[in-house]
């Protein structure tokens, strides 16, 4: 399949955002999808390893895919504002990428997966995502607010920095079920093709 991939920059709520835009000519566009990176204090950017094998999988499923850096991550202007922030830069590329009324997935792999939640849920109604990918989502660090029924959650067997017990209990009061890829740890390390595989039969017709 051929992709292609466009950077910029948008104007954030902290200042210019940067941004890679995902896309393919071989299949229809869906809508649009936006995924967030895990921490930036941790080296989390929008070119983690995870972050592109999600968008790669939407991508081919016809999605517009937007990546991006929060605030004062590389050359995106501004600091680090605890989750707060970041929140609003997520929202940010939404408004600034989505046609009205196209169909939206946001996600998320760690405290990326926190920021998609968070965005997700201060969005309006009319506005709400129409499914959600959570990669090992930052459950155990931040209060995550509940999401969307039609919503992936992997998370590794044993992944050492967000523990699966921690996914597990914020996913059980909504009945939400988590996909667990055994033997993986928080960053798929050998386990991106299934990961890529998951997220890709997940958004089938």
């Amino acid at each position: 399949m051929n992709t292609f991939t466009k950077r910029g920059e948008i104007a954030g709520p902290a200042g210019a955002l940067s941004v890679a835009v995902d896309t393919t000519t071989d299949v229809p566009t869906r809508g649009l999808a936006v995924i967030c990176h895990p921490h930036p204090l941790q080296g989390g950017t929008m070119d983690n390893k995870v972050v592109t094998t999600v968008a790669r999988a939407l991508v081919q499923r016809g999605w517009r895919v937007v990546r991006f850096d929060y605030r004062g991550v590389r050359q995106s202007a501004g600091s680090w504002d605890e989750g707060r922030g970041e929140v609003d830069d997520a929202l940010a590329v939404v408004a600034a990428h989505r046609v009205a009324g196209e169909p939206l997935v946001l996600g998320g792999f760690s405290f990326g997966g926190f920021v998609a939640a968070s965005a997700a849920a201060q969005l309006a109604e009319a506005d709400k995502p129409r499914s959600m990918v959570l990669i090992a989502p930052s459950t155990a660090k931040h209060d995550a607010p509940p999401v969307i029924a039609d919503t992936l959650l992997v998370h590794g067997e044993v992944d050492d920095v967000v523990p699966l017990s921690a996914s597990m209990d914020w996913a059980r009061p909504q009945a939400l079920p988590v996909v667990v890829v055994p033997g993986a740890g928080h960053f798929f390390h050998g386990q991106l093709v299934l990961l890529k595989s998951l997220v890709f039969r997940h958004f089938a017709e």
